[in-house]
């Protein structure tokens, strides 16, 4: 039986582009903060250690197990905590922007490429996509994984919903001109497939994009749990499981779909 309660941390954080030690030290700072205040899972935004700096993607980029990925087990290990985010990783088809879930002990439960690349930040230049979704069991549940702009695809959150998962992570580096989309997605997410999203922003300035946080987790009624402002900071909330139950009953969409009608012709 899965764990009914979960505590979710969310690390908004100002990312300093091309500079890993400052992030590191920002991100350590967060994970032990979270487990102060008793959270069982943090999560940190995309591509939290290096920043958006994909012209020297292939610098940054480390296969699993390597840099930045070997240094989230550790954070993860020595704070008791599962950890997510995403980091660049390097693997035989190319560069990828990956998430990660990393269970308490430093054990990786599971990884997941971004999908769908942002043609306006010019990704498909420099990263390789993904080609599947992918669920992480926990405690609490099965856990899907996305990634910033895939928030625009609800088919791979659907598809993650009826394979059974109860929460959805997303980090992102989502710009403050597309912020009202940002709530909008977050909430449609978790609403259409009544579960849980928990979604961290980054905040401050990248050039000339500034980035407002608003990092928030939104339960299955579509009501925010948490919001954060525009300054960095540690976000917290506990999440009830059973609402995912309660909400399904109320409404049953998943009972009502009607899959061999959703063709155009």
């Amino acid at each position: 039986m899965s764990a009914p309660f979960v505590t979710l941390a969310l690390a908004q954080m100002d990312i300093a582009t091309g500079q890993p030690e400052v992030n590191l030290e920002r991100a350590r700072h967060f994970a032990a903060r979270a487990r102060e205040a008793g959270a069982d899972l943090l999560l940190l935004p995309e591509l939290w250690l290096h920043g958006y700096d994909l012209e020297r993607a292939s610098r940054w980029a480390a296969s699993l197990g390597e840099e930045g990925f070997a240094q989230m087990a550790t954070l993860a290990r020595e704070h008791g905590l599962y950890l997510a985010g995403s980091l660049l990783e390097r693997h035989d088809g190319g560069i990828s922007n990956t998430a990660v879930l990393y269970g308490p002990d430093g054990t990786l439960l599971g990884t997941y490429r971004k999908v769908h690349l942002f043609r306006l930040m010019q990704e498909h230049l420099y990263l390789t996509p993904g080609d599947r979704a992918t669920l992480c069991a926990t405690p609490w549940g099965l856990v899907g994984l996305a990634i910033c702009y895939d928030m625009r695809f609800p088919e791979l959150f659907r598809a993650m919903a009826l394979a059974g998962a109860a929460l959805f992570l997303v980090p992102a580096q989502w710009p403050v001109r597309r912020v009202e989309a940002w709530f909008i997605l977050v909430r449609a997410r978790a609403v259409e497939n009544e579960l849980f999203v928990a979604a961290c922003n980054r905040v401050g300035r990248d050039g000339d994009v500034l980035f407002p946080g608003r990092s928030c987790v939104v339960d299955p009624w579509g009501n925010t749990l948490v919001e954060g402002d525009d300054r960095e900071g540690l976000l917290l909330a506990r999440a009830d499981l059973g609402e995912i139950r309660k909400a399904r009953r109320y409404l049953t969409v998943y009972e009502d779909r009607r899959p061999e009608a959703y063709c155009v012709r």
